[in-house]
């Protein structure tokens, strides 16, 4: 007598009802039950869809990208060479669009999904399709073309398809392009629609999963306005809610979040929230973001020359990850090989509809002709890259971009226009919820423009930090002295500089004791867990292993090696986890964050030995820094505008 265990399409509706549940591991179990069957039976279409479904399951809910691809792999061999049949499109566009890194194999497997579509009549695979195929199109630079085959798709999810799944994978293409290509008001448009629909919401499942990406990108247009409070909030709730809905990990959220906390100056908050995410192309560019905020070049551009590998003719992400590795090779002084990427960003740029990208390529450029000493020619390039902007919904890059002008005219020496340009800089930021970078708030003070709001009134004395060959000066008023270079010292000035800006104490220990290099790291093999051995040198050394494990899995992927990859993803699972627990992640167990609270004690010990050097020379000026240094595991100068002194880094 057959039992349940025999029959394979039992195993499939257990699989659903498990997944229902929230029981993944037994998903996974029922599936790889009914793979055996259907390929014991010879049913090679069944047992391909199943494929699909294992492969869509580890990469959605298990975070596992490699086994997805090599189950969505084996799901294609399976069926490759079976006569033309609907089953040959679902297995074409099993995997998210988002998760395509090539928007070639993209479009590649949408196209043939569309035919089968047609053909058989399937309006749910029909909708996938579309939406993969507008994807494809937006990202490589055929933005008209492609969101019109978006449009179609999201009118068929609102209408005819009734395969919420189907559906909401649809969706989620659809904001992925309305994300690259900035196109806001078309994201918002939809998302009503679909909310009135049912298929963005609070319910658990696809509704609150694609909630949860509409909010990202909402977000994303709310960085873009110069409300960050307002980002930050939105993106939170964003993520407890489908924490506590689905008992999962956020992930477009999160990222967004990342990417913020990078523009807030919060590098160990970003690398928490990316941890462990940097396989998936979405995270890849803030992470080289962060590896380039930290100093850390050649990470930066070991992280940026693994996407561009990966997103092929994908030109809007190409571009983006571009000018990172341009900023890498002028930060190493390389320039040309700075210049050499510059030309390829112009030449990937080209045509491009994106008035916000096209107007951050023109900074890449500018800053690219000023280093090499043409800083006339540098100076043209903004003012014609700000002459392009729209006269709307860009407040935060026009402040930006104006800020990078008055940085040209003051290294051209001519203060009338640097102080004309500061001005407008000041008027443009004046209102805007964003962090002001303190060494860009005191040129427009030095230039005479009236501060950023929220920088509060004017205080009554100035104090300043310097430092020197011989150690560090400090001064307020009349008042000079010299005090002997320390770690407190240094720490201090790290955090003067970006006032109100949070800095993890772990952060503050690898800016002041530098990045180590590669060959001067130790081995990750003697690192031992992520306890008392995970110091900054450690942690550096457990990033570049990490990064090299990830372009590993990817050559494995490209030529087929599935079991290596799945190898090498198993030591990467493992690094990510200790790098975790440095961090005080997962338990937050005394032992695994031992490192944190051992940065924590050095770092609120160095930094009131500092303060209280400085009051024995400057009492009022240095009570007034005690009272507004904040210390423990997050540190920051918080200045209030109601005090009397207020602190300045000079250069």
């Amino acid at each position: 007598m057959a039992t349940v265990a025999d029959d394979p399409v039992r195993q499939v509706e257990l699989a659903e009802e498990a997944l229902h549940a929230f029981d993944v591991d037994g998903a996974a179990a029922h599936l790889s039950a009914a793979i055996r069957g259907f390929t014991a039976a010879g049913d090679r279409r069944r047992a391909a869809l199943a494929c699909a479904r294992l492969g869509d399951l580890f990469a959605n809910f298990m975070g596992n990208l490699t086994a997805g691809r090599a189950w969505f792999l084996r799901a294609t061999r399976l069926i490759e060479d079976e006569p033309p049949c609907v089953e040959q499109g679902w297995v074409a566009v099993a995997a998210l669009g988002c998760d395509v890194d090539d928007p070639a194999a993209l479009l590649a497997g949408a196209e043939l999904a569309l035919d089968r579509a047609r053909r058989f009549g399937d309006v749910n695979l029909e909708t996938k399709a579309l939406a993969d195929a507008g994807l494809a199109h937006v990202q490589t630079g055929r933005i008209a073309e492609g969101m019109a085959l978006l449009d179609e798709a999201m009118a068929l999810a609102c209408g005819p398809a009734d395969d919420v799944e189907a559906a909401g994978k649809s969706v989620c293409s659809f904001l992925t392009a309305c994300y690259y290509s900035a196109d806001f008001e078309r994201a918002g448009s939809w998302a009503d629609v679909l909310r009135r629909h049912g298929l963005i919401g609070k319910a658990p499942g696809v509704q609150v999963m694609l909630g949860n990406h509409c909010d990202a990108v909402q977000a994303t247009l709310l960085c873009e306005l110069g409300r960050w409070g307002e980002a930050e909030a939105l993106l939170i709730q964003a993520i407890r809610q489908l924490e506590d809905t689905m008992h999962m990990p956020s992930w477009h959220p999160t990222i967004a979040l990342a990417e913020l906390r990078i523009r807030q100056g919060r590098l160990a908050d970003a690398e928490m929230l990316l941890l462990g995410k940097e396989g998936h192309l979405q995270a890849l560019l803030p992470a080289a973001r962060l590896h380039l905020a930290r100093g850390d070049h050649d990470l930066a551009r070991a992280t940026a020359v693994r996407g561009l590998r990966a997103v092929g003719d994908d030109r809007l992400r190409a571009a983006e990850l571009l000018a990172v590795l341009v900023d890498v090779e002028l930060g190493v002084g390389d320039l040309d090989a700075a210049a050499i990427a510059c030309d390829d960003l112009v030449a990937r740029a080209d045509r491009l509809d994106v008035p916000g990208l096209q107007a951050r390529i023109a900074a890449v450029r500018a800053r690219v002709l000023a280093a090499t000493g043409d800083v006339a020619a540098a100076i043209g390039t903004m003012e014609t890259a700000l002459d392009q902007l729209p006269a709307a919904g860009v407040p935060y890059l026009r402040a930006i971009l104006l800020l990078d002008l008055v940085r040209l005219h003051d290294r051209a020496g001519n203060r009338a226009a640097a102080s004309v340009e500061a001005a407008r800089a000041a008027a443009a930021l004046d209102g805007l919820d964003v962090v002001v970078p303190a060494g860009d708030a005191a040129l427009l003070q030095r230039l005479g423009a009236a501060p950023p709001a929220g920088a509060g009134r004017t205080p009554r004395h100035t104090a300043t930090l310097a430092r020197d060959d011989q150690g560090w000066v400090i001064a307020c008023g009349d008042t000079r002295a010299r005090l002997a270079d320390t770690k407190g010292l240094r720490y201090l000035a790290e955090l003067v500089r970006s006032p109100g800006v949070e800095r993890h104490a772990l952060d503050l220990v690898d800016r002041v004791e530098g990045v180590a290099s590669d060959a001067h790291a130790p081995d990750r093999r003697q690192l031992g867990d992520a306890g008392e051995l995970v110091d900054s040198r450690a942690r550096t050394a457990y990033r570049h292993r990490i990064e090299a494990l990830r372009a590993q899995i990817d050559d494995a992927l490209e030529t087929g090696a599935d079991q290596r990859a799945e190898a090498l993803q198993g030591e990467l699972d493992q690094l990510v986890a200790q790098l975790a627990q440095a961090f005080g992640l997962g338990g937050r167990s005394r032992r695994a964050s031992s490192a944190a609270e051992r940065a924590r004690l050095n770092v609120t010990r160095a930094l009131r030995a500092a303060t209280a050097k400085l009051a024995e020379s400057l009492p009022e000026a240095g009570t007034a820094l005690d009272r507004r240094l904040r210390t423990g595991l997050y540190c920051a100068y918080e200045p209030d505008e109601a005090d009397d002194v207020r602190w300045v880094v000079q250069s």
